[in-house]
């Protein structure tokens, strides 16, 4: 597969990701002349692409999608909910084609047939008469129903406002010809003659001409052929032309459809039909002048002051209406900012990034050993400029790491159609609620979400929100609410699922894992620990097996999965209100600050986000902690772990403890160790497979001096140290 392959599916995935993330808000928002336009420039890209790798089977049924949204630009197909499906549907049809490009294969038979398929039904509605003028008109007064302005449409006639010079009898001209040539293009509904400017009859001219018109005019011409009657007469009268009212819109929908090319303001105004190229040149005229009305005075200096916008000049010719101007306006901002944006923007593959990830973390180790030695040799020129370069390195992987950053927002967006899809095939109303997707994620940690936050997401539509009927009757709105919001907390990143369904039954899901032996009979649990229970292996409690769930597959996957990106996942439900899901993850696998600490001769290092204090103990504190596993801290009861007990460190210690208190998903713990030997860059070097499962472990890394120290697992130390004070708290209450 050569570059250019890989650029078009790369491409045209982005690209079919954005066009149903539109049809989406189309089927939500109504009918949207920009939404439409982005969708067609969308499969128009694909088409076009898709031609330049002479891929014909793509072209083939991209043209016929594109057909039909022309139309749909055009108005003359309204978007319906069956005909959203329908185009849901060809995306994901040519996702499939992409994905033969990316295999390098045809299409199969099944392919082939869905393609037809496909094909037939938007030929069905290709063949649909167009609408009629009728239709056109009762759109219209839907809209301005819609838009709450009384339902009231305004005329459908031109306006002319025609003012003829005072030389134009003597150059031979008839003004009343005129007015006859504009009757054989249309119908003059109404004419008034504006006799304002007729002088005294002692100062009459009677070579003169003094009259005025203002008129309304029927016609199916457009504006250039309407300005064309007055060619004879243009230097020696002033005409005004003014569309209907009722068309302004459309010329602001022409002006929102054209191409994102650059354009300048006057182009714009002419490529729409609202102004003719002889308007414009008047209007660049004026623009030059000093004052809109003329030149400047004999005698008078030329003026230096900037002349005024050309917008500002049309409108005070009264060639165009000011919301004319602004939406040129606006349509040349978004393509100036797309513009930048794509500027500013650069391609780069995935293995390039890792391969500098993989580098800046030798430099990170590399670093730390000539800092080491540095430090060692006493020079203190040396340790300066080691010092710098620390610093230095330090920025370097910042950098890095944040070119790998992605905002969730992305992957929260692509549950839109999962919801709405599986909510059509539950019978459910449901609306999804996405906030914080601009929190921001390690790229390699987002592939890796997708699957359990499908999980999730799916099983909170099927167990979670109830059907709108059961809804109504517990006195809830019909329409059941998900919400997916993520944030950064300490460090982390905090994703949750949240839905106002029916929640988690704490009597049912304690029965079955009674009946499944996961509990004891006179164990005592707290609702977390309960609602925990679902991560079990083939734990449900649903009553039947549906396409989405009940089978008992996927929690654990989902644990399972979260807990191999160093994550947690917390449960919070209550009967009848809903159900929170909160997923705590690390912001990257790569590298990290850490705080390193000795144990004997060995070294452990400790994320450094997750650390609150250190704490000396005492001999008393040692003596006191000898028989228990917590201590009083400020008022409050610290568990703590000691890492000698917990890693069989054979030798003894010295005679000085430390603890490092610890935090993470709101609980502390204290972990107790001989040595604290200051903050360090840690590269995250994975376990082999042989190590995965020792408790308290997240990894490896590489000291300055060579040695290997262990990273230390802090989800896994709160767990330990909260079951381990729990068990010495029954056994000082049994022997009380």
């Amino acid at each position: 597969m050569d570059a250019i392959q890989q650029a078009f599916i790369i491409e045209s995935r982005e690209l079919l990701q954005q066009m149903e993330d539109k049809l989406l808000q189309l089927e939500s928002s109504g009918e949207d002349p920009e939404i439409v336009n982005a969708i067609f420039r969308g499969a128009h890209t694909i088409k076009g692409s898709a031609g330049v790798i002479d891929c014909r089977f793509i072209v083939e049924f991209t043209h016929k999608l594109e057909n039909l949204l022309d139309l749909m630009r055009a108005g003359e197909i309204v978007p319906s909910g069956e005909l959203i499906e329908l185009l849901l549907a060809c995306a994901d049809h040519l996702g499939t084609l992409v994905g033969c490009v990316a295999s390098e294969s045809l299409p199969d038979e099944k392919t082939e047939a869905t393609s037809s398929d496909l094909g037939n039904r938007l030929q069905g509605y290709l063949s649909k008469p167009p609408a009629t003028e009728q239709d056109v008109l009762m759109a219209a007064v839907e809209r301005v129903e819609q838009a709450g302005d009384g339902g009231e449409m305004e005329t459908d006639d031109w306006h002319i406002s025609l003012r003829f010079g005072l030389e134009v009898l003597r150059k031979g001209m008839d003004p009343i010809s005129f007015i006859s040539y504009l009757k054989e293009l249309g119908e003059i509904t109404n004419l008034t003659t504006l006799p304002d400017a007729i002088p005294e009859a002692t100062e009459m001219d009677p070579e003169s001409c003094y009259l005025g018109f203002e008129i309304s005019y029927k016609t199916d011409a457009d504006k250039s052929r309407i300005e064309s009657v007055f060619d004879f007469v243009r230097d020696d009268c002033i005409v005004s032309i003014w569309p209907p009212h009722s068309k302004l819109a459309d010329f602001i929908q022409a002006i929102n459809a054209m191409p994102e090319d650059p354009m300048r303001l006057g182009e714009i105004l002419i490529a729409c039909g609202a102004l003719t190229r002889n308007e414009l040149g008047q209007g660049l005229q004026s623009q030059q002048t000093k004052q809109l009305g003329g030149p400047a005075q004999p005698g008078e200096e030329p003026s230096t002051a900037a002349p005024p916008r050309i917008g500002e000049v049309l409108i005070n010719q009264g060639k165009v209406t000011r919301e004319l101007v602004d939406a040129a306006v606006t349509k040349q901002n978004k393509v100036t900012e797309k513009k930048t944006l794509e500027a500013s923007l650069i391609r780069v593959q995935a293995e390039k990034l890792d391969q500098l990830i993989d580098l800046v973390g030798e430099l990170v180790i590399a670093g730390a050993g000539a800092n080491l030695l540095a430090r060692r040799s006493g020079e203190t020129g040396l340790v300066e400029a080691t010092s710098i370069m620390s610093r230095l390195v330090e920025q370097v992987r910042d950098s890095a790491l944040q070119l790998r950053m992605v905002q969730i927002g992305e992957t929260f967006t692509r549950f839109q159609r999962v919801v709405r899809d599986t909510s059509r095939e539950l019978g459910k109303e449901i609306d999804l609620v996405i906030s914080g997707g601009d929190a921001e994620l390690d790229k390699s940690m987002v592939e890796k979400i997708g699957d359990p936050l499908m999980h999730l997401v799916r099983n909170a539509l099927d167990h979670g929100i109830e059907l709108p009927e059961v809804r109504e009757q517990n006195g809830k709105p019909a329409r059941g609410t998900l919400k997916l919001n993520a944030y950064h907390e300490s460090g982390s990143i905090v994703i949750e699922i949240i839905d106002d369904g029916a929640g988690m039954n704490r009597e049912k899901i304690l029965s079955k894992a009674h009946e499944r032996e996961l509990i004891g009979a006179g164990q005592t649990l707290t609702d977390s620990e309960i609602f925990s229970l679902i991560f079990e292996p083939g734990f449900s409690t649903a009553d039947k097996v549906t396409n989405i769930s009940g089978r008992g597959v996927g929690l654990d996957v989902v644990k399972r999965n979260i807990s191999a990106l160093r994550g947690q996942v917390e449960v919070e439900s209550e009967e009848g209100k809903g159900s929170l899901f909160r997923i705590r993850l690390p912001l990257t696998l790569a590298i990290i600050d850490g705080f390193l600490v000795g144990v004997g001769k060995s070294s452990y290092v400790i994320p450094l986000d997750s650390v609150k204090e250190c704490l000396e103990l005492s001999a008393a504190d040692r003596e006191a902690t000898l028989h228990k596993s917590y201590i009083n801290l400020r008022g409050e009861v610290l568990p703590f772990l000691r890492l000698r007990e917990m890693f069989e460190i054979e030798d003894k210690g010295g005679k000085r403890e430390n603890i490092v208190v610890v935090s993470h998903g709101g609980n502390q713990v204290g972990l107790v160790v001989d040595e604290l030997m200051g903050e360090f860059q840690t590269v995250i070097k994975p376990l082999s497979n042989i190590f995965r499962h020792i408790k308290g472990i997240g990894g490896s890394t590489i000291l300055g001096s060579g040695d290997v120290a262990l990273i230390l697992d802090v989800q896994s130390m709160v767990a330990l140290a909260s079951n381990q004070q729990g068990r010495s708290y029954s056994m000082e209450t049994a022997q009380v």
